[in-house]
């Protein structure tokens, strides 16, 4: 008989757990998350005056976009990760874009349009409250959260009858970080991994976001708001077909050009039938480097390449031509263009102006609809400060004023962009007292610095790893030095991307040469934990143990590298050093869920089986619908002979994440000790089509296949167990199922 395996889950810290964090409140979300409404922390005498009437006003001020102005029109927001100025045809990109090609021949495009932050959450997070990184309190991806107090445009519109809705591409903009404020609706089904691999998660495709919105709005009887998310042309690029053959040589364009196809029916959908005209409004949350300045993604500098991005508004209504017949390249006309010097902070105020909605005192942005295309000396502000909340690099901030553009930096950078789009003259030497103005305006916006991040959830941080970004908690200096500069040290980013690169191709044994190099040229928590989860995914913990601890000599003593450690030592049976470590790391009120876990694994494999449910129950309590929760008191309940107890909890767990592949692996002990093999080897099957390195499900697959009989449906599952499973944890398995293999080879 095979091995009833129903270990607890057992992952590396950096993999991914499915962890919610619970939100107050009775909306409820799509996948069973409560939403929530909060309080105005900047609206003046409470609640807003709803214009009755419906009152039509043609705006034709000097320079202003000419939109229909009435409190009786829907919002569409769209919103694409990581959208360059240049990616669209309307822009002169190379990508084919017809359908928003189509959208702004419909209203205007901006040719100066500019994010606050070259991150998804803190930058959507400014389009969504109208509010400066520094007022919102988002910086980085990971370790931030929006506060209860600050309202989204959701928020702003929900009193005033709006259905609205969020449709969400990918996990950086999870509801656990704060922006599902406001929304009826937050629907994140992006789905989770239970891979072992810290940089693999799947994303939701485009058309399958549109789909979920297109359906939302098609239900909707009354005015509505959707902001739709799309992530495709994240890294890395891999366009669908046809996509991929089309621009094999160029594939980010190739990404572009499918996320523009499949808003067709998303646009289609915006042609309310009930008469009521859409305001549609779509930008990119930031661009992209593609090399620009030695940078390969975005997230480290603040140039044009990632800063400057389209921004178009537009209406739309049941008589726009359908988007159905929109094919090839755009034959549309050009649109109307403007050279106003648009922010991600002026999206609220103009949404809010063309409902006749009075705009929050408070907020830095300016209504786009009435504003002047002459030149300003408006100042927009903007920063860049992950490298520095991760690394330990210097942080980022800048001003734009007009077309001159302030880097602070310790090698401080001073570009026109007027004549010098590419940022390849730095002025800052030439220009002295342009210099110190431009300083002056960037000290008077008086960035809070941010306070040092907190500490993401190993759950969170391996998503967001997951899809290309580093997270970690570098100590903030009170000086930085030119050695600090990210442009001294883009060697390093590209190393890591390198690192990242070879890993996703196997090439784990020159991933673990990277990273060293990395950490002799300069020791970075981030480089020891990523070099750590790798030597662990190679099957060798006794090395990724010893990296930890290596991490905690070179003064990398943060809570993320101890937790690491901890699980590490669980996971090996070394109970007795995790056990001090996870108790250190749980002893707060909101411990990290991943080192709760672990220490339930650790206490269970010491026997004391109540108190690791308590530990699990604890979880629940922090997050009701926390599937790892469940499936590890199901693996409790199975040591102690409760069937029908096991049997719920896995049952629990898979409602939380359909996709658990652990859960369905306890769900076929469950039926292998109910005498059901059949039924067994079926949940088995779905264990390991989830995650191929599920190998407690594998070997269980295996081994009952033959069992059954069935040695040639076996057969490749042994052959795969015998390939793929680590002996560092298996070695005796492994053997065994050799045995098997041999005995069905005579």
């Amino acid at each position: 008989m095979a091995k009833k395996r129903h270990a607890e889950r057992r992952r590396d810290a950096g993999a991914s757990t499915g962890a919610r964090s619970p939100n107050a409140g009775s909306r409820q979300t799509d996948d069973g998350q409560p939403g929530r409404r909060r309080h105005w922390w900047i609206a003046a005498g409470g609640a807003l005056v709803v214009v009755a009437a419906i009152v039509l006003w043609w705006l034709r001020a000097p320079g202003a976009i000419e939109l229909q102005r009435t409190p009786d029109q829907n919002v569409l927001l769209i919103t694409v990760d990581t959208l360059r100025a240049d990616g669209l045809g309307c822009y002169g990109g190379r990508a084919a874009t017809p359908n928003l090609d189509r959208l702004a021949a419909l209203g205007v495009r901006f040719d100066f349009a500019h994010a606050q932050a070259v991150l998804t959450l803190p930058s959507h997070a400014s389009i969504l409250t109208g509010l400066y990184p520094f007022q919102h309190g988002i910086h980085d991806n990971a370790g931030f959260r929006l506060p209860d107090r600050v309202p989204t445009l959701a928020s702003m519109l929900g009193p005033h009858g709006f259905a609205t809705g969020a449709f969400i591409g990918a996990f950086p903009l999870d509801s656990r970080f704060g922006l599902n404020t406001g929304f009826d609706v937050y629907d994140q089904r992006y789905g989770r991994s239970d891979s072992e691999s810290g940089f693999r998660l799947a994303e939701r495709r485009a058309d399958v976001v549109v789909a979920a919105a297109a359906s939302w709005i098609g239900r909707q009887h009354g005015r509505w708001f959707a902001w739709v998310h799309v992530f495709d042309p994240h890294a890395p690029y891999q366009p669908p077909p046809p996509f991929d053959r089309q621009y094999a040589n160029q594939p980010y364009y190739g990404e572009v050009a499918f996320t523009d196809w499949a808003l067709g029916p998303l646009l289609d959908a915006a042609r309310d039938r009930s008469g009521r005209p859409t305001l549609v409004v779509v930008t990119g949350d930031h661009g992209e480097g593609l090399g620009d300045h030695g940078e390969i993604t975005h997230g480290l500098f603040a140039y044009e390449a990632t800063l400057h991005v389209p921004l178009i508004v537009a209406q739309v209504g049941p008589r726009t031509p359908s988007w159905a017949s929109t094919t090839g390249a755009s034959s549309a006309p050009p649109g109307r263009l403007s050279s106003i010097e648009a922010q991600h902070v002026d999206v609220v105020p103009t949404i809010l102006d063309a409902l006749q909605l009075p705009v929050p005192p408070g907020l830095p942005g300016r209504s786009l609809l009435s504003a002047s295309a002459a030149r300003s000396d408006r100042a927009s502000y903007f920063e860049s400060l992950s490298a520095s909340l991760n690394r330990g690099w210097a942080p980022l901030t800048g001003v734009l004023v007009d077309r001159q553009k302030y880097i602070d930096l310790p090698l401080p950078e001073l570009y026109d962009l007027g004549r010098d789009t590419q940022e390849q003259v730095n002025l800052v030497d030439q220009e002295p007292d342009l210099r110190r103005v431009l300083e002056g305006r960037l000290r008077l916006f008086g960035p809070v610095s941010p306070s040092q991040a907190r500490t993401e959830d190993p759950e969170a941080a391996s998503r967001l790893r997951a899809l290309g970004y580093v997270t970690g908690s570098a100590q903030l200096k009170a000086r930085y030095v030119e050695a600090d500069d990210p442009k001294r040290l883009i060697g390093l980013d590209q190393q890591m991307h390198y690192a990242v690169d070879r890993y996703e191709h196997g090439r784990l044994r020159d991933a673990v040469g990277v990273y060293r190099q990395v950490i002799a040229e300069r020791p970075m928590e981030v480089a020891y934990a990523q070099l750590a989860m790798v030597q662990w995914d190679l099957g060798e913990p006794a090395e990724a143990i010893a990296t930890l601890r290596a991490a905690i000599q070179a003064g990398q003593d943060t809570a993320a590298i101890r937790t690491k450690l901890g699980v590490y030592l669980a996971e090996t049976g070394e109970v007795a050093d995790a056990l001090p470590l996870l108790k250190e790391t749980t002893a707060g009120e909101s411990p990290d869920l991943d080192a709760l876990n672990a220490l339930g694994i650790a206490l269970g494999r010491s026997g004391r089986n109540q108190e690791a449910a308590a530990i699990f129950e604890r979880m629940l309590k922090l997050d009701p619908s926390n599937p790892m929760a469940f499936e590890n008191l199901g693996s409790v309940a199975l040591r102690e002979g409760r069937l029908s107890d096991a049997r719920r909890f896995f049952s629990e767990a898979l409602a939380g994440d359909p996709t658990s592949s652990q859960a369905h692996n306890g769900l076929g002990v469950v039926e292998m000790k109910s005498g059901n093999r059949k039924a067994a080897i079926e949940d088995w099957k779905q264990a390991v089509a989830r995650d191929p390195r599920n190998f407690d499900a594998l070997y269980n697959l295996a081994t009952e296949l033959v069992n059954d009989g069935q040695a040639e449906a076996a057969r490749p599952y042994l052959e795969q167990f015998i390939r793929t499973a680590p002996p560092a944890f298996y070695a005796g398995d492994i053997r065994h199922v050799e045995g098997v293999l041999a005995r069905l080879n005579r």
